[in-house]
């Protein structure tokens, strides 16, 4: 009881800070994300190595003073590669969340609101293309239009915004009939203004949760199709293009250090993030009383 009489007195936003807080995944998938990002950002202060720099001398030699992660087979510092790595393959997930987004949200809340025929047309879009397999789809896109990083925020947010759009539109028509918004619709405003004042706003919890997803899920098809070969192309590094390593035999059993940390890194911020995502949807549940 008296922890609710404490959560009563204050705002909404601390409510849900608190809660965050308390969730230890949340709260240390927080700290792996902002590690990776500002590891990534600031490279240049953490190894004298740029991405392309060669040490003949070293050819996929093992983890050592000089190279704290190893060197690739062309003599490559892997510990600056992945760091540069990280800018690309977070930059591909942030880009194509930005692109889901605006494609996601815009025409799910226009289903959600307007309904009848524009819901009907707009549902069957997403039908149509969640019907097909992402890999498949993706892969021949790949193959037709080249592999480059913006076509793979492109590749990616065009055929993954379909999830958005059905979270956004079930949000709204929840929402759609409440009194807030026909009082908005009595005082003239026109459905664009109710839409982006009145509707987004009050959606706006799930939509930060579905971004956090998407994110995750950008970073795991550019590391998933740089792999392939039909993303990110050499010599610029992703963490996907450097497990191409991994393809190798000999690599994948003798020279562990050319796979793993990229490998290592994927998985972790996947999986930090997802842990974000979800410590967001239980903060901002006001359902929870936790």
């Amino acid at each position: 009881m008296k922890k609710r009489e404490e959560e009563k007195i204050l705002t909404a936003g601390q409510i849900a800070r608190r809660r965050f807080f308390r969730n230890r995944l949340a709260t240390a998938g927080l700290i792996i994300v902002v590690s990776f990002v500002f590891l990534s950002l600031f490279a240049p202060l953490f190894t004298d190595y740029t991405v392309s720099q060669t040490d003949l001398r070293n050819l996929r030699s093992g983890p050592s003073a000089a190279h704290l992660l190893g060197t690739d087979d062309l003599g490559r510092d892997i510990f600056a590669r992945l760091l540069y790595g990280g800018r690309v393959s977070i930059a591909v997930g942030v880009a194509s969340m930005l692109l889901q987004m605006a494609i996601g949200v815009t025409l799910g809340a226009a289903a959600g609101y307007f309904g009848g025929v524009t819901d009907k047309v707009i549902m069957r879009m997403v039908d149509i293309i969640m019907c097909f397999p992402f890999f498949v789809i993706a892969v021949a896109l790949a193959a037709v239009i080249g592999g480059s990083i913006w076509n793979l925020i492109l590749i990616i947010g065009m055929l993954m915004w379909p999830g958005i759009a059905r979270i956004v539109r079930t949000e709204v028509l929840t929402i759609r009939d409440n009194e807030y918004i026909m009082a908005a619709k009595a005082l003239g405003l026109s459905p664009v203004q109710i839409i982006v004042k009145e509707v987004l706003p009050n959606v706006f919890s799930s939509i930060l949760v579905a971004s956090t997803l998407a994110v995750a899920n950008g970073i795991l098809m550019e590391s998933t199709l740089s792999f392939l070969g039909l993303g990110v192309r050499p010599p610029a590094p992703s963490w996907g293009n450097m497990l191409v390593a991994a393809q190798n035999m000999a690599v994948l059993k003798n020279q562990w250090w050319m796979w793993i940390p990229a490998g290592a890194a994927v998985v972790l911020m996947v999986l930090a993030i997802n842990f974000l995502g979800d410590g967001l949807r239980d903060a901002l549940d006001t359902r929870n009383q936790q």
